[in-house]
């Protein structure tokens, strides 16, 4: 019951975010950009909630929990991809702004290379990214409120994309960012909590620690159970592929003075860092009480922090966690409908020299296209949903680190360099992974798809860039050379 209500009561914030945020907008650029009128601290917040979805709530206790401190390495690297991401991407990303009509990252990448073609590509690249990222955490969406209100998981599927679709349609990105806000702020509070429960669950981090190294040593290695090289590939792709994620990029725009970008690395690191307590905490509390003999062998991973919500939080506690689950899996979802309808509506005529002639209403509809197909994609479930979660972002690493975040800080870079890594990550990510999936390769230890499409596409963006580079300056018109000289 007290599970129901809190759910309840969180719809209903989520829904009068909404119709606030209709109300205000009345524009595309309302729809896609907030207006940008944002301002660092809201920013920071909802990049911070865009980030982790779900996956610091279930899959990262889980991680934690198997591969031991390994794991981390995965959100090791996030004041570094914080700092780079304001003073190397967020800077160019504003100004940029300032002298073209930017309400997507295609239109950054179009503008910097003068090229159609890699706007387009791009744009097609984050299509495919987003209907397959979004039905995983579409699903994810689905088990929690399947685990709330105990209806099926295909009508909670169905029910928590509505809940979203609901406000996004409406209010767009607007109405997306002051629910990331009021969602990050419930994510961070939450995690906190559980961390302290965590703590005192299994006796303390000294009784923690004690019962991992007489049990499983390994866990708390420096690498956890994974291989050197597998940590240090996590640390990589989770560190410079971040660069490329769009529904994080695409805020950048939004800021309202770019002059507060130098405090976002600090406000986001330790947003993160309270959000993230329960990812390492929940992992280590559980290993160790299953090594106590308090709890049975977790079935699966995931179930790390569900059960240790059931059995060793107050019942109020587990509901704001999973109303907080809930809330980071909608912020995701939210800015993925955003930039995946962008592409459609904006993106893709501009590429072929056409334009959309009411985008604010295309938005909308490309917005519930784009969610209903990934809602029913989503219910397929099983593998190969996690597969198509593993594709998308390696896909947004891929196609977009290049071109964007060193195209925006390198005037060498050339239109056909651009053009070539972007149709080399997505053809690498895509035969790649699917090879994977089927069983038809396997990779060797500490190697991923995601790590090996992002070097070869860095490798083709700079060949190809050094063997057309008396191109570079035709590539790069005036007012972006300023802006890259700012």
């Amino acid at each position: 019951m007290i599970m129901a209500v809190v759910a309840l009561v969180y719809f209903g914030i989520v829904a009068a975010i909404g119709v606030w945020a209709t109300r205000r907008t009345r524009s595309a650029s309302d729809f896609f950009v907030a207006g940008q009128g944002l301002g660092f601290v809201t920013l920071a917040i909802a990049a911070m909630a865009a980030t982790l979805s779900g996956f610091a709530f279930i899959g990262g206790p889980g991680l934690v929990y198997s591969l031991g401190l390994g794991a981390v390495f995965i959100v090791l690297p996030a004041a570094l991809t914080n700092s780079m991401g304001a003073w190397v991407l967020a800077k160019r990303l504003r100004l940029l702004a300032e002298v073209r009509e930017m309400i997507t990252i295609p239109d950054a990448i179009g503008a910097r290379f003068q090229s159609p073609a890699a706007q387009g590509l791009s744009a097609a690249a984050i299509i495919l990214a987003v209907i397959s990222y979004m039905a995983t955490n579409l699903l994810a969406l689905g088990l929690v409120v399947q685990a709330t209100f105990q209806i099926g998981l295909a009508p909670a599927i169905w029910i928590g994309t509505l809940i979203v679709l609901a406000y996004s349609v409406s209010g767009g990105i607007l109405a997306g960012i002051y629910n990331d806000v009021f969602q990050g702020v419930l994510m961070a509070v939450a995690s906190t909590l559980v961390f302290f429960f965590a703590l005192g669950s299994a006796g303390g981090m000294s009784g923690i620690s004690h019962t991992i190294l007489a049990h499983d040593p390994a866990i708390l290695g420096p690498w956890g159970k994974l291989s050197p090289l597998a940590a240090l590939s996590f640390f990589f792709v989770f560190g410079l592929g971040t660069l490329g994620q769009p529904h994080v990029a695409h805020k950048f725009f939004m800021l309202r003075d770019a002059r507060k970008l130098k405090w976002y690395p600090l406000v986001m690191t330790l947003a993160l860092t309270l959000t993230l307590l329960l990812f390492v905490g929940v992992g280590v509390a559980m290993k160790a009480l299953v090594l106590q003999g308090k709890v049975p062998p977790l079935t699966t991973p995931d179930d790390a922090t569900p059960t240790f919500l059931l059995h060793f939080t107050p019942l109020p506690l587990a509901a704001i966690v999973f109303a907080a689950v809930a809330a980071a899996i909608m912020s995701t979802v939210n800015s993925f409908m955003s930039i995946g309808a962008a592409a459609f509506t904006h993106d893709l005529p501009v590429a072929f020299g056409r334009r959309v002639d009411d985008e604010l209403r295309w938005g909308r509809i490309w917005t519930a296209v784009l969610t209903l197909i990934s809602a029913a994609v989503a219910q397929l479930s099983g593998s190969l949903v996690a597969f198509l979660g593993i594709f998308g972002w390696g896909l947004f690493a891929s196609t977009l680190v290049p071109a964007l975040a060193i195209g925006l800080n390198w005037k060498g870079a050339t239109r056909a360099g651009a053009v070539a890594s972007i149709a080399t990550g997505l053809l690498i990510t895509l035969g790649l992974e699917t090879l994977a999936y089927f069983r038809i390769f396997t990779f060797p230890s500490g190697v991923t798809a995601t790590a090996i499409a992002l070097v070869t596409s860095l490798l083709v963006f700079f060949g190809v860039s050094w063997f057309t580079r008396e191109t570079a300056a035709a590539t790069l018109a005036p007012d972006v050379r300023a802006v890259m000289d700012a």
